[in-house]
């Protein structure tokens, strides 16, 4: 039986899935990110993390094998144990092995699971249907105005002298005419050049918003996220933990604690949790990219096996 597919429905309804004999998947949301310089949005996603302290079997997943199969809940058990065990040959021969939907695992030098999780599934329900886009950055263009320089005729008067003063008289008042139309025809000719320029400018706002309404979205893989910090007065509550480990003896957990703090570490310890453990915190700090910089820094010198909490917010 294939346990891979009845994970991946648990996910999206679970923030742990306990695989037994094995490991836990664990979930975190991340709000939806925007990449300013790639003009690229991504929506709100639940990050899979996992952690190979947690083995104990809480019986979701197995319950929900045997519900769903319609067979018991031993055969449930066995399957799953069945799973494990080729996983864990799989490992050994070819120091990797692919979790359809979920995830690939590596073992490093140290004989360590690495867990790299999927970026093609997203596990958060209520973005069904939302994906990844880029936006086109609009590109406005200048409308040079043309002007348009019109030739006028230029009259010459011939005067014959023979004509006398009354051939003069007429010719002064025809030249005043001819003034007076031009004055009229050129207010004419400035108010058709201020329509003309209105027009031109209605079409080409009508041209930009058409070009904003066409624009094409297409999705790509997702880029690295850039966590948009939100400055937090000091009493805010600090949802984002970054865990040392679980301990079902809570004397095991205070050394942890104690050890920790002598580290320097802002180390804290949470109540226990619905499957009676203890967890032990190297801190709790306001912001995503706060907590992931921390636990980076944890898994690289000292403990490959921290993880992110995140509380709901």
């Amino acid at each position: 039986m294939n346990i891979e597919h009845y994970i991946s429905q648990l996910l999206y309804r679970y923030q742990c899935v306990t695989v037994p004999g094995f490991g836990a998947f664990l979930t975190e949301i991340q709000s939806a990110q925007w990449v300013e310089s790639a003009n690229s949005f991504f929506p709100p996603k639940k990050l899979i993390s996992f952690n190979t302290n947690i083995k104990n079997n809480d019986g979701l997943l197995a319950n929900h094998i045997a519900r769903t199969e319609k067979t018991s809940y031993e055969y449930a058990i066995s399957s799953i144990q069945y799973q494990v065990l080729n996983w864990k040959k799989e490992l050994e021969k070819n120091k990797s092995l692919t979790v359809k939907n979920i995830g690939s695992f590596t073992l490093n030098a140290t004989d360590n699971l690495i867990f790299t999780p999927t970026e093609q599934k997203n596990y958060l329900t209520s973005s069904f249907g939302l994906g990844s886009f880029i936006a086109p950055v609009v590109k406005r263009e200048a409308v040079e105005e043309e002007t348009i320089v019109e030739e006028r005729e230029v009259i010459s008067l011939v005067t014959e002298e023979r004509s006398g003063r009354s051939y003069l008289k007429y010719a002064a008042i025809f030249v005043l005419g001819l003034g007076l139309i031009a004055s009229v025809g050129y207010s004419v000719y400035q108010n058709q050049m201020v329509s003309q320029r209105v027009l031109v400018e209605k079409a080409v706002q009508k041209q930009v918003q058409n070009k904003i309404q066409e624009a094409t979205f297409f999705i790509k893989n997702p880029m690295a996220p850039v966590t948009l910090s939100v400055k937090a007065d000091k009493e805010a509550k600090l949802p984002y933990h970054v865990v040392a480990g679980a301990f079902r003896d809570e004397n095991n957990a205070e050394e942890v604690f104690r050890k920790l703090s002598k580290m320097g570490y802002k180390a804290r310890r949470l109540e226990v949790n619905k499957h009676g453990l203890y967890p032990v915190l190297y801190g709790s700090f306001a912001t995503y990219a706060e907590a992931q910089k921390v636990k980076n820094k944890v898994r690289e010198s000292e403990n490959p096996e921290a993880w992110l909490l995140v509380e709901s917010l």
